[in-house]
């Protein structure tokens, strides 16, 4: 659960709508084939402050980030590190997931997210 969560821009939550009916390929694929019934209670593009996370998983506190190219330039990468610092004030772990990684090694994105989501709920015990 996360404390101190600031008020929802109605816009952004309109457009956060938006994504969930049309996530990325890669987005759909983990949502459907893991994320929707693994352990955690997640939360598909979930509004938090001026940023829209691609997944929050309830229980453990894991935000999970699927990346594509457009992640991979100097500018990209910075506000990237702001959005997860910011995201970090409220006592939640970002992991990213590159799209590369969901076409050419599934079963082990699930395999690692399934273990963070497992370590970060025995640390809150």
């Amino acid at each position: 659960m996360i404390y101190g969560r600031p008020p929802i821009d109605p816009l952004l939550f309109a457009r956060a709508r938006e994504m969930r009916k049309n996530m990325t390929p890669e987005e759909r694929h983990l949502w459907y084939d893991f994320l929707k019934t693994c352990r955690d209670h997640v939360k598909r593009q979930y509004v938090l402050g001026p940023y829209i996370l691609d997944f929050y998983c309830v229980e453990s506190g894991l935000v999970i980030e699927v990346d594509g190219r457009q992640h991979y330039d100097e500018k990209s990468r910075d506000y990237d590190a702001r959005r997860t610092a910011y995201i970090e004030q409220f006592g939640l772990q970002v992991v990213r997931v590159l799209n590369r990684d969901i076409h050419k090694n599934f079963p082990a994105v699930c395999q690692m997210l399934d273990k963070m989501m497992e370590e970060r709920e025995r640390e809150q015990d």
